[in-house]
């Protein structure tokens, strides 16, 4: 099976299953001399792990990490950084009544398409389960480009028809849906309980600010900043779209209106507004780079569906299991792994220059 592996110098390939014996990830490109231990990987994945609130899924993962190469006496060493994740809390039989059935809204039926065959626990590599290694290597990234004076935060912008009016950064771990604004979540937590007691499910926006990222990074064609980012986000399972800056508003303004005067700011060239979000022709401009990605509703419902099984059949299906009525409050340290997981690649990339 190819693409386990993203990026080009902080090279990352993840592996294992859903309901296997457990998921990882190997690092290459981790530079040495650097302070790193699993605590330091540990905080994020316990912003990731299941069972944390009423709008996550209730399977219970303690979500540890194992740190089995690559670190000595508290610093990378240069070797590759392999870490371990064991999956504790597997309930493979919850999926045997659909075995045969494929589930709406997965990757169900591409993969057998694609494989003549398919792990039907929960999904197996295809289940969000692999994104705790994501976020793991995505851990080790933010230590990398912190150290250039570049971070990552991600938040919940909507659920369903909810918005966040005013954004606070400060609030963010403050409520479960890692919502920036206090009276939003509130709003947003009514509406995921009220679609979770009718066994449905809601989707929402992330938006993700990437603050100090200098000016430089990316390439004008096929690495664009944004294709670099974009690549990473919608390798995220759940995220069906993605915009940076204006985004699709640009779509209805006039170019005068979009178009952004080159100004200086803190004695430095800058955008005045920064509507093309930090990247112009592909290069980072030194501005925040701003984008938003497009969560799906959670596939995994309690509602009876209708759907094929291997002969062909329409068939009923119920879904059982654990699953998250909203994905987004749990998708939010997933897409700060995956910006952190690019820009701690395209700063190593821009050193090669000698920038």
């Amino acid at each position: 099976m190819a693409g386990n592996t993203f990026g080009q110098i902080f090279k990352v390939t993840t592996f294992g299953e859903s309901h296997g014996a457990g998921i990882g990830c190997v690092i290459d490109g981790v530079p040495p001399g650097m302070p790193l231990s699993a605590e330091d990987i540990q905080q994020d994945l316990d912003r990731r792990k299941p069972g944390q609130s009423e709008v996550t899924t209730r399977r219970k993962e303690s979500d540890i990490v194992e740190v089995l190469s690559g670190v000595f006496e508290g610093k990378s060493t240069g070797a590759p950084v392999a870490l371990l994740i064991r999956n504790a809390d597997q309930h493979p039989g919850d999926y045997d009544n659909i075995k045969d059935i494929f589930r709406p809204g997965h990757a169900d039926h591409t993969f057998f398409q694609k494989f003549g065959l398919r792990d039907h626990r929960g999904g197996g590599r295809s289940s969000g389960r692999e994104t705790a290694a994501r976020v793991a290597a995505g851990a080790i990234a933010k230590k990398i480009i912190a150290q250039a004076g570049v971070k990552v935060t991600a938040y919940t912008l909507s659920i369903g028809d909810v918005c966040v009016k005013d954004i606070d950064l400060s609030v963010i771990e403050k409520n479960i849906m890692r919502a920036p604004d206090l009276v939003a979540a509130a709003a947003m937590v009514k509406a995921v309980s009220a679609a979770r007691d009718e066994g449905d499910s809601l989707g929402g926006v992330i938006e993700v600010l990437i603050e100090g990222c200098p000016a430089g990074l990316g390439d004008p064609v096929f690495d664009k900043l944004e294709a670099c980012l974009a690549h990473a986000m919608m390798s995220i399972g759940a995220v069906k779209g993605i915009e940076f800056g204006a985004g699709f508003n640009a779509a209805a303004k006039k170019g005068s209106q979009n178009n952004d005067e080159v100004v200086v700011k803190d004695g430095a060239m800058a955008t005045r507004h920064n509507f093309a979000g930090g990247v112009s022709g592909g290069i980072s401009n030194g501005e925040p780079v701003v984008l938003r990605v497009a969560v799906k509703p959670t596939s995994s419902i309690a509602k009876k569906q209708r759907s094929l099984n291997k002969d062909m059949v329409m068939t009923d299906i119920e879904i059982k299991g654990r699953h998250d009525p909203c994905l987004c409050p749990r998708v939010v340290p997933v897409t700060e792994a995956m910006a952190a997981l690019v820009i701690a690649d395209r700063l190593l990339i821009q050193r090669t220059l000698g920038r």
